[in-house]
């Protein structure tokens, strides 16, 4: 029987620990003026949550496979501990809070699919997945919606309080929610044999260091034209303003995709189709954002490259809860880890040709372009038996 409470707190959270992340992307200036520092400062706010993910995912995945309820719940209440930290009236302690969230969020995301095999009956499993997954893109928009109605520096304090009491209650309903340890809470000995061999029986398997590949690769292009998409767009007559409102579709359009083309591709064993088609898709866009750059343009094809490219994150996690039995936080972490380290490193290459559009946008359409002949050969992977 599915327990749907633990995936509605869940998801809760999730999209808190995305609002504390990114509750500054849309008021940098205002923030900095603020509080008497650089933007640069206020951009490291957002920047440590990757960075530190790319140091915890891997522990914080065997924690969840071992102590699953007390680390997704210590995630939790770590999230609103940063969240409540945040609301001192000095940038210490925006900083301090940040970091405190940072730590949590690889405890929360690297549950997604500890929480569906626990709580949800198989045949459920591919649903709250892309639910799951969905609310922390969800999370996303929520930031920028916030920024949007808090938008100067007197209202900087109440944004912050409205997020930290999203916070308590998200973390509140999934305390409740996790009462009960679920019909699959695997057993295993604490020990650190133990707790190793969920890493190198994750690492073993073939298809999950496939997953762990493709991820870098969506991952890099999103993350990537997310950060830069609006001085790349600025040449081409875009402004900051529209550039804004172009993210935002992108990201709601990826929340509609993630909530619903996984559970299609599952039903249809279509994921492996999906994926090519995606991939390839983005790289197309990119190459006509690269030649042909215009406000419409830009709108149709970034807006189209979250619909589709976003949902693959909740595919790969779906197959991956599929094959990993017992170490899927171990496993659902290498894929966070590869998808932050993609997003870090396409990132910093973009960045390297921002004052360049054309190269910048051909390089993200060569991204998607590598990663094809993964996805093709991930049909016959999916062929061999799982768990």
């Amino acid at each position: 029987m599915s327990r749907w409470s633990a995936i509605v707190g869940y998801s809760l959270v999730g999209a808190a620990t995305q609002l504390v992340w990114l509750n500054f992307a849309g008021v940098t200036t205002v923030a900095a003026t603020h509080y008497g520092v650089s933007e640069t400062a206020i951009g490291w706010l957002a920047q440590v949550f990757p960075l530190l993910y790319v140091v915890l995912s891997i522990p914080c995945g065997l924690l969840l496979d071992r102590w699953f309820r007390p680390a997704l719940l210590a995630g939790a209440v770590l999230t609103t501990l940063g969240a409540l930290v945040r609301l001192g009236a000095h940038f210490a302690w925006l900083l301090a809070g940040q970091l405190i969230a940072s730590v949590a969020q690889p405890l929360v995301l690297n549950a997604v699919t500890g929480i569906t095999g626990r709580y949800l009956s198989e045949k459920d499993r591919p649903t709250g997945i892309a639910l799951g997954t969905a609310s922390i893109f969800a999370g996303m928009v929520l930031a920028f919606l916030l920024s949007a109605v808090f938008p100067t520096a007197g209202s900087l304090h109440t944004m912050l309080v409205v997020t930290a009491a999203f916070c308590v209650v998200a973390t509140v309903l999934l305390a409740v929610a996790l009462r009960h340890p679920g019909h699959h809470a695997p057993a295993v000995a604490a020990v650190p044999q133990a707790i190793f061999a969920a890493l190198r029986t994750s690492w073993a398997d073939p298809l999950i260091r496939r997953l762990c590949l493709l991820a870098v690769f969506p991952f890099g292009v999103f993350v990537a034209l997310s950060t830069f998409a609006q001085p790349l767009l600025e040449p081409a007559g875009v402004t900051s303003t529209t550039a804004s409102v172009i993210l935002l579709l992108n990201v709601i359009a990826g929340v509609i995709g993630s909530a619903l083309i996984p559970i299609w591709a599952a039903r249809h064993h279509a994921e492996s189709p999906y994926l090519l088609v995606s991939l390839a898709t983005t790289a197309l866009c990119c190459v006509l954002l690269a030649f042909a750059p215009s406000t419409w343009l830009a709108l149709i094809t970034i807006t189209l490259i979250g619909l589709l490219l976003l949902p693959a994150l909740p595919i790969v996690l779906e197959l991956v809860e599929r094959r990993s039995g017992d170490a899927e936080g171990t496993a659902a972490g290498l894929i966070w880890l590869s998808g932050n380290l993609g997003g870090l490193l396409a990132a910093t290459a973009v960045g390297l040709l921002v004052n360049h559009p054309r190269p910048a946008f051909l390089l993200l359409a060569v991204l998607p372009l590598i990663a094809l002949p993964g996805a093709h050969t991930l049909r016959h992977r999916l062929a061999t038996p799982t768990r």
